[in-house]
């Protein structure tokens, strides 16, 4: 791996724009292009076209890097951009990389010579991004509630990488905490932690008793049915990304104060989580040889 590069910070949140100044703080050229809302960022050029990016040593698209209608994801920029115009103006030069690709975005890219690496689907990226996404998701119900953390009954529905970094800090805040999973082996670890344990395939009728319920799994889990169950006052939120794993329009009708809580990261951490995008893609670019 070199010590410097030619990089390309294309569209994104907040945590592109930290991630695009601590890029240029190590010594890295650094270019943006559809992050006009962040305004001037230290020691980076922004341009309005891609025309050079091809010559880049690589480009770094969001994360998602899809936004809505085959759209580049760009909140900060105020022009809309169909996706396969970027990646045919970056073309097969530079190594690029982006977050949550999506199996028809591989295909589109790869049918237009350029090669994607999903540095959101390697491991060290998700173990380490959970910590501010957990954070985020603790920040936000603090806000949303109208009791503490400290003695409510909280339920987290998954234990993988988000539900192993929720739990201990929900009990670390004085919350009883419960954690429902699919997996036996999982529900183990979980009561050997001292927590109480659900199976997530039978929480139907199990759920009256919660004032916080953190969903981290992609799949339906909590139905109209499950949410019927749910007591006054109870706070849904969804970490999972799409399709995620609440009927919020059952929630609506049911009066639930239900909230999709994506890219809590660059939200509300967004110097952290643009480290962690820098790191992985570092790691990328070291296994590549580049």
């Amino acid at each position: 791996m070199r010590h410097t590069y030619s990089v390309w910070v294309v569209g994104g949140d907040q945590r592109q724009a930290r991630l695009a100044e601590l890029l240029a703080a190590a010594g890295h050229t650094v270019y943006t292009f559809a992050l006009e809302g962040a305004g001037p960022l230290d020691g980076v050029e922004a341009r309005t076209e891609l025309e050079q990016a091809g010559q880049g040593d690589c480009v770094i698209l969001p994360l998602p890097a899809l936004g809505e209608g085959g759209t580049l994801n760009a909140p900060l920029s105020p022009s809309t951009y169909a996706i396969c115009d970027i990646l045919s103006a970056i073309g097969s030069g530079p190594v690029v990389c982006a977050g949550r690709v999506e199996p028809a975005l591989f295909a589109l890219a790869d049918g237009l010579g350029v090669t994607l690496h999903d540095y959101a689907a390697r491991e060290e990226f998700a173990v380490a991004n959970a910590v501010p996404t957990a954070e985020g998701a603790l920040q936000l119900a603090m806000e949303e509630l109208p009791v503490t953390l400290h003695g409510s009954r909280a339920l987290v529905i998954g234990y993988g990488r988000l539900g192993r970094a929720l739990a201990p800090r929900l009990s670390a805040l004085g919350a009883r905490v419960t954690v429902a999973a699919r997996k036996w082996s999982d529900l183990a670890w979980v009561r050997a932690h001292g927590w109480e344990a659900e199976h997530s395939g039978q929480l139907r009728g199990w759920l009256c008793a919660y004032d916080l319920i953190i969903n981290t799994v992609p799949a339906p889990i909590l139905d109209e049915g499950c949410l019927s169950d749910l007591k006054e006052g109870c706070l849904v939120l969804d970490l999972a990304s799409k399709p995620g794993g609440v009927d919020f329009e059952a929630a609506r009708r049911l009066g639930v104060s239900a909230i999709w809580a994506l890219s809590l990261p660059g939200k509300v951490a967004p110097v952290t989580a643009g480290v962690i995008v820098r790191d992985t893609v570092y790691h990328i670019l070291d296994e590549l040889g580049v």
